[in-house]
């Protein structure tokens, strides 16, 4: 075990589609941690099993074989009501997407979580995520009123504002500008540095793994590399390693 604990660990993870000749291995037996309190980058080739394993580890698909645990609940096994409340209590999600809904306002779309599980937010918790993400003036806001790094500010913070115990970004800055880009990355940043949050985010961009504490590198289906204290060059160089190996 590592000086940090794990806040995500799986063991001989596996997932395959298909059958026959159209048949593909996603994921062939990785083991992975998410260690608390650390940002992990995600990074590989188009079709490396990336988003695979980010939606196996955080539940939103079963593998077919190996072992799953959030903390000390091991997810291998439970039935989809549990998995669906350990999700939304225990998860935080922010996708290139953002997944607002329309017709509720900046803050409405941020305490949804409590609302679905009946539950009362946090003042403090709230006004310091609100305040970190510089959406004081936004809450009343609908969606449509937001500019696109806004709503990714408000997807960021729902992610957030319940405390998880990890929080899965899959391509969060995949819709945005560069200058939105970094604003976001920032503040997953410093929830990590200020929060004690723990950050995994899925990319193929070099410079957005930059933010993260270590780069993990999957190559068809297997975790093949680890790369501390990325620089943009250090991401980029191992990137082309892997087209060289493709000629």
């Amino acid at each position: 075990m590592t000086q940090k604990t794990a806040a995500v660990r799986a063991t001989g993870l596996a997932k395959r589609y298909g059958t026959g000749d159209s048949r593909v291995v996603a994921l062939a037996g990785v083991d992975v941690e998410f260690r608390r309190g650390e940002f992990t980058a995600i990074m590989g080739p188009s079709g490396s099993g990336k988003s695979t394993l980010m939606h196996c580890v955080a539940g939103l698909d079963r593998a077919d074989e190996g072992r799953v645990w959030i903390g000390e609940t091991e997810l291998t096994g439970l039935r989809d009501n549990a998995l669906t409340q350990l999700r939304r209590d225990r998860v935080g999600f922010v996708f290139q997407s953002f997944n607002l809904l329309p017709t509720l306002t900046a803050l409405e779309n941020i305490t949804l979580p409590f609302d679905l599980a009946g539950r009362t937010h946090d003042q403090d918790t709230l006004d310091q995520v609100v305040g970190a993400l510089q959406l004081q003036n936004r809450l009343h806001h609908r969606p449509s009123q937001l500019s696109g790094g806004q709503q990714q500010r408000v997807a960021c913070a729902r992610a957030l504002v319940t405390r998880p115990d990890v929080v899965f970004a899959d391509e969060p800055t995949g819709a945005l500008d560069s200058a939105a880009s970094a604003e976001l990355l920032g503040f997953l940043r410093r929830s990590v540095d200020t929060l004690g949050q723990t950050v995994a985010m899925v990319t193929h961009e070099p410079t957005a793994a930059t933010s993260a504490d270590r780069v993990l590198f999957l190559e068809d289906g297997r975790l093949v590399d680890e790369l501390r204290a990325p620089t943009a060059d250090s991401v980029l160089e191992r990137m082309m390693s892997f087209e060289k190996a493709a000629v």
